[in-house]
């Protein structure tokens, strides 16, 4: 098999891995090629429309194990192939040189056992290190169940490392991955997070979540993903929409991924971790989905009028960032230029925040941009709902420009 037929292979076999996030190393070059310092990697788009900077490849796409959401999994009938580490530094430095790529995310499936598997993972990465002197961006997924010291050493050499708590409960794995055990998973992490200070693995570590593979709600989800970041102190909670690759009975019949699902989940993502949310301020028990017609924020505001309008001149930083429409550095610009002078509805446009979504949720020196008859439940959802239906008509017609 040459070297492009194993490329075309591992890298569609690494395709349905979300978690390749790059931001957040200070690896510096050192006389070598590449650098990962501060900015990063440089982002392109794939022809499904997500954010990819990496190469982004297996070292083999041969499993022991049988999942079954997994086009990998032992027991499909596809072409199988394996990388030799050479085969990846030889492909990963032309592909640098040419400029296609700031960085490599190599990720594999499991081959003989976990151990086997890691250190193949470990020559791949030394040899780009020592050999051929690469100094970019690198991240690599984590083998449960490898030995410790293999984890140490693999730490050592990477940017990032990751390791997929694949489902939200354990009850999802029993049924779609028996092979696997959450606690493997969460040992990776807790190991991780104890050696972050020692430079070890220092763009952090994050995960990845299928959804819609499981009956589990968003609230089930959210949960999961908030007692992550608090406990392993994760970057990212990647969540990837079920693909329906494989037939199996116990999967769900889907026609098409639940991507506005997985957006959702984005969206909330970003206010757990940057706008001062909680999940239960999003979600409860009798409230276990997000409403797939509006993002969370804009739910969030409209299921808690009573808190609105908030005055833009006297707003907190935590009560602006509370308002659809106004981000976190547009709620910063709010809050230094009213040092200064007293902000009128003309002004914050200039500022970056959205009005078409704000304008229901603000008034400026007292004064309600639109008649405050009209600050009524109905009104402005149908107004809101309209609004983010015209964005995702926007995207999809954007993503077909790649198809």
């Amino acid at each position: 098999m040459t070297l492009e037929e194993k490329l075309k292979i591992l890298a569609a076999g690494a395709k349905y891995d979300a978690s390749c996030s790059s931001s957040g190393s200070k690896r510096k070059n050192e006389n070598g090629v590449g650098n990962a310092a501060y900015s990063g990697i440089c982002h392109s788009f794939a022809s499904d429309g997500r954010c990819i900077s990496l190469l982004k490849i297996l070292m083999t796409n041969c499993c022991i194990f049988d999942c079954k959401y997994c086009i990998n999994r032992r027991s499909n009938n596809i072409k199988r192939a394996i990388f030799t580490p050479e085969e990846i530094c030889t492909i990963t430095m032309n592909f640098y040189r040419r400029n296609y790529i700031e960085g490599l995310f190599l990720s594999s499936g499991i081959i003989k056992n976990p151990d086997y598997t890691m250190e193949l993972l470990i020559k791949t990465v030394r040899m780009l290190r020592t050999k051929y002197h690469f100094h970019g961006y690198i991240h690599c997924k984590a083998i449960p169940g490898a030995s410790e010291h293999l984890l140490k050493e693999l730490g050592s050499l990477v940017d990032r490392l990751s390791a997929n708590i694949e489902l939200p409960t354990e009850q999802g794995l029993k049924l779609l991955a028996p092979n696997k055990k959450s606690d493997k998973v969460t040992k990776i992490m807790s190991y991780i997070k104890e050696n972050r200070k020692y430079n070890y693995a220092p763009a952090g570590q994050s995960t990845q979540m299928i959804i819609g593979a499981t009956k589990e709600t968003d609230f089930d989800i959210m949960n999961k993903s908030e007692y992550l970041y608090k406990k392993y102190e994760l970057k990212r909670v990647f969540y990837s929409a079920y693909v329906p690759v494989n037939k199996d009975k116990m999967l769900p019949s889907l026609i098409t991924p639940p991507l506005v699902r997985e957006n959702r989940l984005y969206q909330a993502d970003w206010l757990l971790r940057f706008y001062g949310f909680k999940v239960n301020d999003l979600l409860d028990q009798d409230n276990p989905n997000f409403n797939i017609l509006m993002d969370p924020k804009a739910n969030w505001a409209l299921r808690h009028l009573e808190e609105f309008p908030k005055e833009i001149n006297t707003a907190s930083y935590y009560d602006l960032l509370k308002v659809p429409g106004i981000g976190i550095k547009s709620a910063q610009r709010i809050i230094a230029c009213r040092k200064n002078f007293k902000i009128h509805f003309q002004d914050l446009k200039k500022m970056g925040i959205v009005m078409k979504r704000a304008k229901y949720f603000i008034t400026c020196n007292n004064k309600y941009f639109i008649n405050n008859e009209y600050f009524k439940k109905s009104f402005i959802e149908a107004n809101l709902i309209l609004e983010d239906q015209e964005k995702i008509i926007q995207n999809k017609e954007q993503l077909s420009l790649f198809s």
